[in-house]
C-alpha cells in the first residue's frame, strides 16, 4: 500500500467509509453500501460521493475493473489514528495530555493485552519522563500561566 501525506482532514462520514475499506482491503461502492446500509440509513449516492471525496482527497485509489470500481486505501488505518490522535493533541495544552490519555484508559473496555502492552509502554516510558511536562501553549489558551506549579487545564477530564 502506497502511503500519502497524513494530514488530510477526514469527516466521520469518510471514516465509516474508510473502515469498511480498511477491513476489507478492496471494496466496490456496493460493498460498502451494503456494510454500512442499516448502521447509516445513507442512500446509494451519499456513499458514492463520500467514496469520490475520498478519491479527491488522496485518501483512496480507484481502478475500473469492467463496468465497476475498486476502492482501496492510500494510507494505512494506524497511521490515519495516529495522525487523528496527534491532532487531538495538539490542540490541548500539554501538561493535559496524561490526564486525557487516564480518561480515555478508565472510558474503555480494555482486554488483558491491551492492558499488559500499556503497561510495557509506561515502563520504557520512566527513562525519558521529565518532573513536569512543560506548557506551550500561547498565553491565554490554558490556565497554566495562572498557576505556578500547579496542575492545569482538563485536570478532572
Amino acid at each position: 500500500m502506497s502511503t500519502i501525506a497524513v494530514d488530510l482532514h477526514i469527516t466521520d462520514a469518510e471514516w465509516e467509509v474508510m473502515r469498511v475499506v480498511w477491513a476489507n482491503g478492496r471494496v466496490t461502492s456496493k460493498e460498502v453500501i451494503s456494510t454500512l446500509g442499516e448502521k447509516m440509513d445513507w442512500k446509494q449516492a451519499t456513499t458514492k460521493t463520500l467514496l469520490g471525496r475520498l478519491v479527491e482527497k488522496g485518501a483512496l485509489n480507484t481502478e475500473q475493473e469492467g463496468r465497476k470500481y475498486i476502492y482501496s486505501a492510500n494510507i494505512e488505518e494506524k497511521e490515519a489514528v495516529r495522525s487523528f490522535t496527534n491532532d487531538i493533541f495538539n490542540r490541548i495544552c500539554r501538561k493535559s495530555v496524561g490526564n486525557v490519555v487516564g480518561s480515555i484508559v478508565e472510558d474503555h473496555v480494555l482486554s488483558f493485552d491491551d492492558i499488559q502492552r500499556l503497561e510495557e509502554i509506561l515502563e520504557m516510558k520512566k527513562a525519558f519522563a521529565v518532573e513536569e511536562v512543560d506548557c506551550q501553549c500561547t498565553e491565554g489558551q490554558c490556565d497554566c500561566h495562572l498557576h505556578h506549579h500547579g496542575e492545569c487545564c482538563l485536570e478532572n477530564t
